[in-house]
């Protein structure tokens, strides 16, 4: 594998456990113990689960009947999002410490573009090193991370070692990787898409790699051409400071289920208001609106319109948020509420690059 295109050397950290972790960080008396951020014994959906938990299958997106059935000595925490912005603030500025390339997914995870930094250090792996600790001395937290040649292969390997470990992932072993893995472990495979590929008889990245890209984008559509290339270690994205956002959104989830328009509308309104609050402070606006509705019985419906012209005002967001509540008659009690805004004024057509290959420079130092 020979090419032109420069490798990078990008890690990428993900905090373990991070809301969870916290919420035991800030209560001694939770350390240890099993323990759900969101939700509750009767109802809502847990945001995150701490490791103890997790050993009983407890994971973010259950609902929270489901998970004090599966472990139930769980202990269910409100989470507090102030509190982990403020502790994601100081692990970014910790990062910022050693390169300005910093890509923040959400709170608790970020790529760093190290390929030369601040410290002058030639190897990824021990900067990576010295991030997670000084992460633990200076935070109190545990983080794993991936390092690698581009961000696709750094995000599998941070999940590697996990907790509280790390993985390299050098060029000249980069195929060998990625033909061993299970097909799940791959980023932008869900679960969906992996029983999928397992019945197609693809269970490992080397059983991918042997289908052509007609049969992927046959089978796979657009992903297809995204699936064929990651398996050969080509994934070209830079690591971007200032990555785009392309929505914004707020929901709620209700203590009891609503079966009147006219309390949803009061509740639709506090989260329009919300949403605007939201795009204001990033000074964006938005033409398509989405509302979610999630019944009673878990079945979920999304309805979307788009404008003509780009929005941020709660009031115009209400506007259009009411005509698609009452587009069709809803069919059950409704348990969550929410509002998004895509189609935003910061996007721009995206460049398509190909790559036909990734280089491999075994001198290149990780």
């Amino acid at each position: 594998m020979e090419s032109d295109f420069p490798l990078r050397k990008i890690i990428h950290v993900d905090m373990d456990a991070f809301f969870a972790s916290v919420e035991q960080m800030d209560a001694p008396e939770l350390k240890g113990k099993a323990i759900a951020v969101g939700g509750s014994e009767k109802r809502g959906v847990v945001s995150a689960a701490s490791y103890e938990a997790r050993k009983f299958g407890v994971k973010s997106a259950m609902s929270g009947i489901q998970a004090k059935r599966n472990c139930p000595e769980l202990i269910f925490v409100k989470p507090n999002f102030e509190r982990y912005r403020e502790i994601s603030k100081q692990i970014r500025k910790i990062f910022l410490d050693y390169t300005d390339l910093v890509e923040p997914l959400s709170l608790d995870e970020a790529y760093l573009d190290v390929t030369v930094n601040k410290k002058g250090n030639p190897s990824a792996s021990l900067i990576a090193e010295e991030i997670r600790a000084r992460i633990f001395k200076e935070v109190g937290l545990t983080a794993s991370a991936g390092i690698s040649i581009n961000k696709f292969i750094a995000k599998v390997a941070s999940d590697y070692n996990k907790p509280n470990g790390q993985k390299t992932v050098n060029p000249e072993d980069v195929l060998v990787f990625l033909e061993d893995l299970d097909v799940r472990k791959f980023y932008g495979v869900g679960k969906v898409t992996a029983e999928k590929m397992y019945q197609l008889a693809i269970y490992t990245g080397k059983d991918l790699k042997s289908k052509s890209i007609e049969y992927l984008e046959s089978h796979f559509g657009k992903s297809g051409h995204y699936y064929y290339h990651v398996v050969r270690g080509i994934h070209n994205s830079e690591v971007r400071p200032n990555r785009i956002r392309k929505s914004l959104a707020a929901e709620r989830t209700f203590s009891e289920n609503l079966s009147s328009e006219i309390f949803m509308l009061e509740k639709l309104e506090h989260i329009a208001e919300e949403v605007s609050k939201r795009l204001t402070k990033n000074k964006v606006a938005g033409k398509t609106i989405t509302l979610k509705i999630k019944y009673s019985d878990f079945t979920l419906q999304t309805r979307s319109k788009t404008l003509n012209y780009f929005i941020s005002d709660a009031h115009l967001i209400m506007d259009t948020v009411k005509s698609l509540l009452i587009q069709e008659e809803l069919t059950n009690s409704v348990r969550l509420l929410g509002i998004s805004i895509s189609n935003l004024n910061t996007e721009k057509p995206n460049k398509k690059v190909e790559q036909e290959s990734v280089s491999v420079q075994l001198k290149f130092q990780f």
